[in-house]
């Protein structure tokens, strides 16, 4: 199973692609260009993505697009439709979590810094299995 790792932060996407491969068992690919993100998810060969919220500099189309407007995207799209999003990100107060998984549609949600490990494993599982339980009730 592939997991994107859409990530601007490169010691960010670096620690996420070694904690997916070594505890998670997936392959990884880690990208900070929402092309390469759309090009990677229509290809049909990712099962997953963590995505981080804030996405400094990032743009797609000429619009600057942060995590939760890719999500968006992703979700309006049905070819990523069994694609599980987990979202990244520092906001981590008291609602950031509902507030960011309604505005975005994500599967999931952890917060950075990354402190349990084992946790964002989990969060990519949980998202995986909830799409594939989606994708067989359609």
């Amino acid at each position: 199973m592939r997991v994107v790792v859409v990530e601007d932060d490169r010691n960010n996407a670096l620690l996420l692609e070694k904690v997916l491969r070594r505890l998670g068992g997936y392959e990884v690919t880690a990208t900070d260009d929402p092309q390469e993100l759309l090009r990677l998810v229509y290809g049909g060969d990712v099962t997953a993505v963590v995505m981080d919220v804030s996405l400094r500099d990032s743009v797609l189309d000429g619009v600057p697009m942060d995590g939760v407007a890719l999500t968006r995207a992703l979700r309006a799209d049905p070819r990523a439709a069994g694609v599980a999003v987990v979202l990244a990100t520092a906001h981590a107060m008291r609602g950031d979590a509902e507030r960011l998984l309604r505005a975005s549609g994500a599967d999931g949600y952890v917060a950075k810094p990354f402190t349990d490990l084992q946790a964002v494993v989990d969060a990519v599982r949980r998202g995986i299995e909830a799409r594939s339980h989606a994708g067989r009730e359609v």
